[in-house]
């Protein structure tokens, strides 16, 4: 277990994709598989929970869609640029192998030469790992302040899931079923302006945290796999789901064992979001009260490290995070990895 003193959540800030693409759209693409191996309109979203998912426009690169959060969190947390001390980019998706995808963030975003700046790549974890970096070098004194900013793009790997399952007249149901969570995924960004705690603080503090590895199964998803010219993506939906909860269950252990952090002492929930048999097996085994997850899967999708982020974010929009409750961010990401952050507000 982890516990910062001095780590403040100042600002959150998040970008939509203007495009909206439907579960139903998803299924009138694929209409022709459909109807060959006699699956059911709506099951997509019957099996999900996900009504729809956001995408950007053609072509948008990772840094490009996170610079549009960074930017809002700069510009509506009042800071200047100059004086940011650290910048993370956290995403799945990444601009290219090399240089860090950070680069492109920092040069959109104008910050410092003298910023310190690096990818964190975890899979779904990557924000939230962030988090903690960035956390522990403000509570050592490295720096005052950070950035961390996540731009995940799904375009590509949504459009080359589709073209292959529309090309593979030898698919089945069952052989059909590694490509599924492929269509859940959604596009989005989110930023978090982090920094040391004043003396009368009004924001939301970063106090606990708690994390397990279970790598055994880090064969059950696999992404970024080429085809001929294309990106796709495996996942073993029903052993990864189960395989999660047992990592999450190990990990919520740790996590509720600190004073003032089981069950009832916290007021909402902000969950990296699969689907929603995911969502109710992991409530179910952690013993938690469904009606203290805030969720954002129905319109958003599986938005990759951006989720769990992102749904805070629109809690406190909404005014269901508020001052004086407790929040708790429950990250599962492949691998298998779980991390578990407590915040105090």
């Amino acid at each position: 277990m982890i516990h910062f003193s001095h780590v403040c959540l100042d600002t959150f800030g998040y970008e939509l994709p203007p495009r909206v693409l439907s579960s139903a759209d998803i299924e009138t693409r694929l209409s022709p598989v459909y109807e060959r191996l006699r699956l059911p309109p709506g099951r997509l979203e019957l099996m999900s929970g996900i009504r729809q998912r956001r995408l950007w426009p053609q072509g948008t690169r990772p840094s490009e869609a996170g610079s549009l959060a960074g930017k809002r969190v700069i510009d509506t947390a009042g800071v200047d640029a100059k004086a940011i001390d650290c910048l993370i980019f956290t995403s799945v998706s990444r601009d290219m192998m090399e240089p860090a995808t950070a680069s492109f963030v920092h040069d959109k975003l104008g910050l410092s030469s003298s910023a310190l700046i690096f990818d964190i790549s975890n899979a779904c974890l990557g924000f939230l790992d962030g988090m903690v970096m960035l956390a522990n070098m403000i509570e050592l004194g490295q720096v005052e302040n950070g950035l961390i900013v996540s731009g995940e793009t799904a375009e590509e790997l949504l459009e080359s899931t589709l073209l292959a399952l529309l090309e593979d007249t030898t698919l089945s149901r069952k052989s059909i079923k590694p490509a599924f969570a492929s269509l859940t995924i959604g596009s989005g960004s989110v930023a978090l302006y982090m920094r040391r705690v004043k003396n009368s603080e009004d924001r939301p503090r970063l106090v606990h945290g708690a994390w397990q590895a279970n790598t055994e199964h880090s064969d059950l998803c696999h992404g970024g796999r080429k085809g001929a010219d294309s990106i796709l993506m495996a996942t073993n939906s029903e052993e990864l789901l189960h395989r999660g909860v047992d990592t999450a269950q190990m990990t919520w252990n740790r996590f509720s064992a600190k004073a003032g952090w089981r069950a009832d002492d916290i007021d909402q929930f902000f969950c990296h979001q699969v689907g929603s048999a995911h969502a109710k097996l992991l409530f179910e085994r952690l013993e938690l009260q469904p009606e203290k997850n805030f969720e954002t899967l129905a319109t958003l999708g599986n938005v990759g490290s951006v989720s769990a982020p992102i749904t805070m974010a629109m809690a406190m929009e909404q005014g269901a995070f508020l001052p004086g409750q407790k929040g708790a961010l429950l990250g599962i990401g492949s691998g298998i990895n779980c991390l578990m952050l407590g915040v105090e507000w």
